[in-house]
């Protein structure tokens, strides 16, 4: 009977652990999808925070031009936390979503960013129209031409937009023809 008693109570033991770690291996993915998108919302920022400070470098913003220079980056941090938050909800909520408010989101996200792009316009105009000659052709070439603007004073790119090699051209590398007599590949 005590043998029988300890078998029981080893057992209930144990159905416990196991029940115990179901809940916790079912509550992991949540939690740990919230963490991460808490993480990428926060490195999000930081990069938001590092093209800000990219930007103020490269279009050599002067002391006049500051009060436009603060509004504007004021802009692209409120953008860059409406777009975290978002997808952040994105996220949170993907274990609950059907296709339909898959789409409804992704049609949220769109239209928010494209409020945010018309803010930015908004907020570049007087900034850009202060500009010196110099600046504005900086000015042109940074957001024109990201891979060709986003170089610093060491020539290294920036770095959400490192500069990729160009590929060779199909024809050439698959026939060994000379690069020459292939077509560029654009």
């Amino acid at each position: 009977m005590k043998k029988a008693f300890v078998i029981l109570a080893a057992t209930l033991t144990m159905s416990a652990a196991f029940a115990q770690g179901a809940v916790a291996q079912t509550a992991a993915p949540a939690a740990a999808a919230a963490s991460s998108a808490d993480v990428r919302a926060a490195q999000h920022q930081q990069r938001v925070e590092e093209r800000i400070a990219y930007l103020h470098s490269a279009l050599k913003i002067t002391a006049d031009q500051e009060p436009q220079w603060k509004t504007f980056a004021d802009v692209m941090r409120s953008n860059g936390q409406t777009m975290a938050d978002l997808y952040k909800q994105r996220v949170e909520g993907e274990a609950q979503r059907n296709a339909l408010d898959d789409m409804k989101q992704y049609a949220q996200i769109t239209q928010a960013h494209a409020d945010d792009m018309q803010k930015l316009v908004t907020a570049f105009e007087p900034l850009y129209t202060g500009f010196s000659p110099e600046q504005k052709k900086l000015a042109d070439t940074t957001f024109r031409h990201p891979e060709h603007g986003q170089k610093g004073e060491a020539g290294q790119a920036h770095p959400k937009h490192k500069l990729k090699p160009k590929a060779k051209a199909p024809a050439a590398a698959a026939s060994g023809a000379d690069a020459a007599s292939a077509p560029a590949a654009q």
